[in-house]
Formats: structure tokens, sequence, C-alpha cells
């Protein structure tokens, strides 16, 4: 890992995304790891897993120049967004009463909701402290990135108002996921795109591109928790129906089976029969076909982007990413 400390005054110069990304991973552990003492216990025990920084990586691509280099400023915008991107994570959990993320025991089941929440809290407030530090405060300013956060929150109230809403439509729960997983998938890209530097005319595609991938990266999520097992997913599957919500390919299923509907109504619908439903109606696939409706925009948009083919090369390969192609 390069050693290099983000807090020193000292003026990095542009550096190729591979080694910046290196740096990003070494700020998140310096702040995790370093944190005020009275909370330090719990963010060292976040510290301890990464995921795969999709989010950190998107900023660092998209920020590229011409000669693919990346700047100090956008190295520490990715940083928040993952602290954010956390800080999300530890909220949902406690709303999920999840035991298990990235194959370690979740904060809320070590150390109790309470801890939690404030950590929660905590990680939030450390974000907007960090992107608000770059050196061009309008690039700041620009990407609004407390709204982002506000989109993020609404779309995750819109979820919990809609537990248990089985006549939840297919608009209705795309429009929720554009909250919760897709806006900070546009941040990302809109934030790299104001780092380097990219015209107007270009800035509106990136932003685009953030959103298609976002909601491709939480509907392949929907997938994964009928199909993977806890071994490989790292996580806690088969659950979300349990937890109230109800994703695509049970809202195909219920579209298609009106008794299944009117028995989940009384109560008594068990997960086997969900399974066999999702997978008598092919709700995955159906789910799957949306993804790729904005896995094909997403390549249109690419190849639109003025960019050189090694960066168009790196944002295919994110794209592919967040549909577990890569």
């Amino acid at each position: 890992m390069i050693n290099r400390d983000m807090n020193t005054e000292e003026k990095i110069e542009p550096i190729k995304t591979d080694e910046a990304l290196e740096l990003v991973k070494a700020e998140l552990v310096r702040t995790l790891s370093k944190a005020p003492l009275i909370i330090r216990e719990y963010t060292r025990h976040l510290a301890a897993s990464f995921g795969k920084l999709i989010r950190a990586s998107s900023v660092l691509t998209c920020a590229e120049d011409k000669d693919g280099l990346v700047s100090a400023d956008a190295i520490k915008i990715a940083a928040a967004i993952e602290i954010l991107h956390l800080a999300t994570l530890v909220h949902d959990d406690i709303i999920d009463n999840a035991g298990l993320r990235r194959g370690d025991v979740t904060l809320q089941k070590k150390y109790g909701k309470r801890t939690a929440v404030i950590c929660g809290d905590y990680l939030l407030s450390v974000a907007l402290r960090m992107a608000a530090g770059v050196k061009n405060r309008k690039d700041y300013i620009d990407l609004e990135l407390p709204d982002y956060v506000g989109r993020i929150c609404l779309g995750e109230l819109n979820q919990h108002i809609n537990n248990n809403n089985l006549n939840l439509t297919v608009y209705q729960y795309l429009k929720i996921i554009s909250g919760k997983t897709a806006a900070l998938f546009e941040a990302s890209f809109y934030a790299g795109a104001l780092f380097s530097k990219s015209p107007d005319s270009e800035m509106n595609k990136y932003r685009q591109l953030g959103f298609y991938i976002g909601m491709i990266f939480q509907l392949t999520d929907d997938c994964i928790d009928f199909e993977n097992t806890v071994e490989t997913a790292n996580k806690p599957v088969q659950s979300d129906y349990e937890q109230g919500v109800i994703t695509l390919p049970l809202i195909h299923a219920f579209a298609n089976i009106e008794e299944l509907k009117e028995k989940a109504a009384k109560s008594t619908l068990e997960r086997e029969e969900i399974n066999e439903a999702v997978r008598k109606t092919d709700g995955i696939g159906f789910t799957k076909m949306v993804v790729r409706k904005y896995y094909n925009k997403s390549l249109k948009l690419i190849e639109k982007l003025d960019a050189s083919q090694t960066k168009k090369d790196k944002l295919i390969y994110i794209l592919n990413k967040a549909s577990r192609l890569a």
C-alpha cells in the first residue's frame, strides 16, 4: 500500500487511477483506525473488512483526465463517498437486524443497535466533512453531496413505508431503489466528471451512467437474494421478504399469481412458497431483463462519451462489476 497521509499539507500531484485507489484505501483505514478514542473500537471493527470499493473506483475512473491521471481532490471525494456508503450499511444492518456483513459480524450485532446508530451518524458527519475539505470549494458545492444524502434517506424511508406492500408496482419499486441505491452511484460518477473538468455537455452523461449502473447493482443484488447462499454472498440471503422488503422478482410473481398475494395477505406465506412462485413465474428472468435494458443504455452512453478507449474500457469493467459479470 502506498504510504501517503492525505491529512498532511503535502501537495499530491495527479497520479494513476490504480495508485489513487490505494490512497483511498489508506485514507479509509486511517480515518477508521484513528477515530476519536470514544468511538475507535467500533470504527476499527468496521475497518477490518472493506467491500470492493466500486463507488470509489467509479469516482476515480470518471475523474481521469486525457493522460489517465486523477487529482488529489478526486481521491478525497472517493474516500468520502465510501465512508458515506459505510454509514448507510451500518444503518441498514440495524433496520434489517442483520448479523453478517462482508463475512463478518455486524456492528449492531456485536455492540448493539444504539451504539450502531450513533456510529452510523458519526460516519455520515465524517464523510461530509471530508468531502467539504476539497481544495476547490466550488467543486464541492457543484456536487451537491448533501442533496444526494437526502435522496438516499428518502429512498430508504420510501422502502420502509412500503414494507409488506403486496400491491407494490414495478414503477414504485424502481422509484425506491433510484434513491436508496442509485443515488450514491450517480453521485460517484458525477463527482468524478466534475474533477476531470469535463465540459458541461458531458456531465449529464456521466450522471445518467451512474444512475443506470446503480439501478443495475441493486436489481442484481435482488436476484442474489434468491440465488446465493450466506456462504457465497457473505451476508444474509433469502431474507428480504422476511424483513418486509418486496423486491422485483417477487413483485413479478405477485402480479402473475393472484392467489399468492391473497395468501401473503393472511401472513401464511412460507419461504419455500416464495421461491417456488418466483421460479414458476421466472421472476429472476424478468428482473434480469430489466437489468439488460439498463445495461444496454449504459453501453450506449459510454460509447457517446468524449473519452479515450482505455477510459471507456474501465467504465465497461465497472458496469460489468455492477452486473456481477466481472
